[in-house]
């Protein structure tokens, strides 16, 4: 069993778009269980195949901390039917990460995580055309509204492209937010590249914006262009994978809010 995990989900923690394409591209096993469920051990929830763990690509065992989690991870094992199919097992591949990846290298993560706060999507607005920059107004200026509130930080917005040097005690207490935990830091990343956005991900992470309004947040631009120059079936499609991951993190987030 140990080679077929090894073989179906290949992770990068730091880059979960590559990571996914990969799995897209291994060659789909047959279903060779039973029944997936989850049971406490691990050191907290893991996943077993008839009774036997799962072990992730490193060979550590794929437990989630709460059982909710695990038992959300042992349903989308269930969900494969005559193959397993990695593509469509976006939490699996997300908790292979955290557990592989992130675990281990806590401050490498949440690093990347405050590098995007200098340079954060919803800093950079258009100055034209008016639908696009009321878009943008609406879906972004919410999040910088709880990161001045509730964190204590005050971004600086520029016009169009050209790079503006954020106010270093704004970064600051942001960074104070990025979870510390390797579960919620790994699915903050994952929402942070899935979107382009550290202050959308961390303002998910503390249940200051519902999933639907980040993810419409994240694509402001893009709503806008098909709104005005029609809809591209190549894009939807990247789109809506895309989204099967950012559910998942948000899942992951969900399960261990408050606890």
């Amino acid at each position: 069993m140990r080679d077929i995990f090894e073989e179906m989900f290949k992770a990068d923690p730091f880059d979960p778009m590559e990571s996914a394409r990969r799995n897209m591209r291994a060659d789909l096993r047959k279903r060779f269980f039973e029944s997936a469920a989850a049971e406490a051990g691990g050191g907290g929830f893991r996943v077993v195949l008839d009774g036997r763990p799962i072990r992730t690509p490193a060979r550590r065992e794929l437990a989630a901390p709460v059982q909710p989690l695990a038992q959300a991870l042992a349903e989308e094992w269930n969900a494969q039917k005559e193959v397993i199919n990695p593509a469509a097992m976006p939490l699996t591949r997300l908790a292979n990460s955290i557990i592989d990846g992130v675990v281990d290298q806590i401050e490498a993560v949440a690093g990347e995580v405050v590098r995007y706060l200098g340079s954060d999507l919803v800093f950079y607005r258009a100055d034209s055309p008016p639908g696009l920059t009321q878009i943008q107004d609406r879906r972004w200026d919410p999040v910088l509204a709880w990161a001045r509130d509730e964190l204590g930080a005050r971004f600086v917005l520029a016009g169009g492209v050209t790079f503006v040097r954020q106010p270093e005690q704004a970064i600051e207490a942001a960074r104070r937010a990025i979870p510390a935990d390797p579960w919620r830091l790994g699915a903050v990343h994952s929402v942070m590249t899935l979107t382009g956005s550290s202050l959308l991900a961390l303002a998910l992470a503390r249940g200051a914006l519902a999933p639907q309004a980040v993810w419409a947040a994240a694509h402001a631009d893009e709503d806008w262009n098909m709104a005005a120059w029609g809809q591209d079936a190549a894009a939807i499609e990247r789109r809506a994978f895309r989204f099967g991951e950012f559910a998942a993190a948000a899942e992951v987030l969900r399960h261990l809010r408050g606890v």
